[in-house]
């Protein structure tokens, strides 16, 4: 049996527990229930392209060739996390490590939305330990997570990011499978992120504890009249931090379709945006024009789209 110390979170909320028990199809820690992706990125000097210098990855986990197509930043390394699962299933214990240095430049996303699939006992897990080194930039941006129907998924997020080093790191939650008419029908969504400076000094901590069958979704004060939510973190000491927030607040202010704003994280450490919205389509569009603020101000360059074909 593979061992879970490595994988599972060593905080599992207490909500958790009325779950944790044998599951029904394969235990967990079984082949196929524990997933692992660490991947090393530096810049190659010579290439002048950032690479990948270390990649380990045990099924259904693993990562795509390191592709540079960006006619923009030709050194950007775009990387896409992959799965031949088709979603998580309860019993899962994932984690991915993902660890910049020398001045590397990269983003990453998903090969699609994450889906949650419906549990009748146990929980899911996935646990992300991001490090961003000194003068290195790190897009994180995965596509939206899908809860099915009386699923349970606890995430925790790990950001370790030197003072001068910039990460972009977002989440979309969505309310389920609206095709099939299930909205707000899993058991509970648990999304906890820690952010640590080079000194191990948190700078922020955010939770998200969603339990629709214990809370009405659609009240004030959580979701209200919106359904898919999204956070959006920029954690940078750069100076052009306020021009940053002041041009996010204002592209939100023209968009019709998605609803939030843009303030100081703790520390002045870099910024935080909440999205409302009843699209994850509109959502994406909306964190791309983000994304496209941040890498003019940071980087210097622009940004076109991410190349999911």
């Amino acid at each position: 049996m593979t061992d879970l110390k490595f994988v599972e979170p060593d905080d599992i909320p207490s909500e958790f527990s009325a779950y944790d028990h044998k599951v029904d199809q394969l235990d967990v820690g079984k082949t196929g229930k524990v997933g692992f992706l660490r991947i090393k990125l530096e810049k190659d000097p010579e290439k002048n392209k950032t690479v990948v210098t270390d990649q380990y990855s045990q099924f259904p986990l693993y990562i795509q060739k390191a592709l540079h197509y960006d006619e923009f930043l030709p050194s950007m390394a775009n990387l896409f996390i992959m799965s031949p699962s088709g979603g998580i299933i309860q019993g899962d214990r994932y984690r991915i490590d993902i660890t910049l240095t020398n001045q590397a430049v990269c983003h990453i996303t998903t090969q699609g939305a994450t889906r949650i699939y419906k549990m009748n006992s146990n929980y899911a897990t996935q646990l992300f330990n991001i490090t961003v080194n000194k003068n290195c930039y790190l897009e994180f941006i995965p596509d939206q997570l899908i809860p099915y129907q009386n699923s349970r998924y606890y995430q925790k997020v790990e950001l370790n990011i030197e003072d001068s080093a910039t990460l972009v790191y977002s989440e979309i939650l969505t309310p389920g499978r609206v095709a099939m008419g299930e909205f707000f029908s899993y058991d509970i969504c648990y999304l906890k992120t820690i952010c640590r400076n080079n000194d191990k000094k948190i700078k922020f901590l955010d939770n998200f504890l969603l339990e629709p069958k214990k809370q009405k979704m659609t009240t004030l004060g959580i979701l209200g009249d919106y359904t898919v939510l999204a956070t959006i973190y920029i954690v940078s000491k750069n100076n052009s931090v306020l021009q940053i927030k002041e041009k996010i607040n204002l592209a939100l202010q023209d968009n019709a379709e998605v609803n939030g704003g843009c303030s100081m994280l703790p520390y002045d450490c870099g910024l935080v945006v909440r999205l409302l919205g009843n699209s994850s389509e509109e959502i994406k569009t909306t964190i791309y024009d983000i994304m496209r603020i941040v890498r003019k101000e940071i980087l210097g360059t622009s940004f076109d789209s991410v190349r999911k074909t």
